[in-house]
């Protein structure tokens, strides 16, 4: 998040002679760095810690009496059918029982809650896809799980049930689905925005294409360069709400 407040302040113009402050450091809980009328928040793994952030966002944005927010979730994910390094920018939100909603138990009740993305954001940001980028952006369904290797039919950790003709069903299956995507915070994301009224969208590159293998086969140089695909796309997005024309910062 550092890195992509640093790069929007180019990209903005805003700011760039202001020392960079985490204002949420305090707190030790994640960072929070403002750019003009942007926030770049990180959170931790999974939908537990995104969700302790959403909570106190949603808040935030309601205090300060903020128009029409827009939400945007950058991360890395496995990907399905699509090449490492490939951008998804996340439709429907499955969970791990390939369920379009988000469940959670709410005063000892079942609660069910939509986890879509809003259409006007995804197909925004699927248009940011430049001529000369070196890389693909596609739209698809993303599956979100709340384990990091079982739950998303890995089978290299430290436990395993099931067969490698189970786990490439599984994921063929899903594949199937329109799911392009694997990763632990964007069914949660979806739900409480769309829950909320908040438009909100997720963009996260690929690290290795699940149909092929569990195990990442990238150089550090590749991988530097997969992670800063989400947040050119995301400032893309940002410049064109904002009305900004474009300048050499990408």
């Amino acid at each position: 998040m550092c890195s992509l407040a640093k790069q929007l302040r180019c990209a903005l113009k805003i700011d760039q002679h202001l020392p960079l402050v985490d204002i949420s450091a305090a707190a030790h809980r994640y960072s929070m760095y403002k750019v003009g009328p942007v926030l770049c928040c990180s959170h931790g793994i999974g939908m537990p810690s995104c969700s302790v952030l959403l909570h106190e966002l949603i808040k935030l944005v309601r205090y300060a009496n903020c128009v029409d927010p827009i939400f945007l979730r950058l991360g890395t994910c496995g990907g399905l059918g699509v090449p490492p390094g490939s951008v998804v920018i996340s439709k429907q939100v499955f969970d791990g029982y390939l369920r379009n909603e988000y469940e959670m138990p709410i005063l000892g009740e079942c609660v069910r809650r939509p986890a879509n993305f809003n259409p006007i954001v995804f197909n925004e940001l699927l248009k940011c896809k430049e001529r000369d980028d070196r890389f693909g952006i596609c739209l698809g369904n993303t599956m979100s799980t709340n384990c990091f290797y079982e739950g998303q039919a890995r089978i290299d950790g430290a436990v395993c049930c099931y067969s490698l003709e189970q786990k490439m069903c599984f994921l063929n299956k899903i594949h199937c689905m329109g799911i392009k995507n694997i990763e632990m915070e964007a069914l949660q994301m979806a739900a409480i925005t769309y829950h909320c009224g908040i438009k909100a969208g997720a963009i996260c590159v690929t690290l290795l294409n699940r149909l092929n293998g569990d195990q990442i086969d990238i150089t550090k140089e590749q991988l530097d360069d997969f992670q800063q695909r989400p947040l050119t796309v995301a400032i893309r997005y940002i410049k064109r709400v904002l009305n900004i024309s474009n300048c050499a910062d990408e």
